[in-house]
């Protein structure tokens, strides 16, 4: 089954953009979908988005709509979460995921990547 790889993420100023890769491995995404998520310190995990196979998005809750790009490269196999705007509260570490198009939980996760905004 497909692994992911991430990439990105470090030490950001507030205001700023990063962008935080997602790239399959051993496999691809065709029928997978790819989410994005997000912890903070003591803080219970927070869906930012994610990208089903037909490039359709699912839209996180609407406090985070507006900053937050979900967006795949051309082969298909690697997935960006832009990040616009940063706010120190964008502080977490960030998680891809994946889950097969059928299926309504994602099984598959990344390693993680931490980011942090300072003010």
């Amino acid at each position: 089954q497909v692994q992911l790889v991430q990439s990105g993420g470090g030490l950001a100023q507030a205001g700023g953009s990063l962008r935080l890769t997602c790239r399959a491995s051993r496999s691809t995404f065709t029928n997978y979908v790819v989410g994005w998520f997000r912890q903070a310190s003591g803080k219970e995990r927070e869906f930012v988005g994610a990208l089903r196979a037909n490039a359709v998005h699912i839209e996180p809750s609407e406090a985070l709509k507006g900053r937050f790009t979900i967006s795949r490269d051309k082969t298909g196999n690697t997935v960006y979460l832009q990040v616009n705007s940063l706010k120190p509260e964008d502080t977490a570490i960030y998680y891809c995921a994946a889950r097969f198009f059928q299926q309504t939980e994602y099984t598959i996760w990344g390693q993680g990547t931490q980011v942090t905004v300072s003010s």
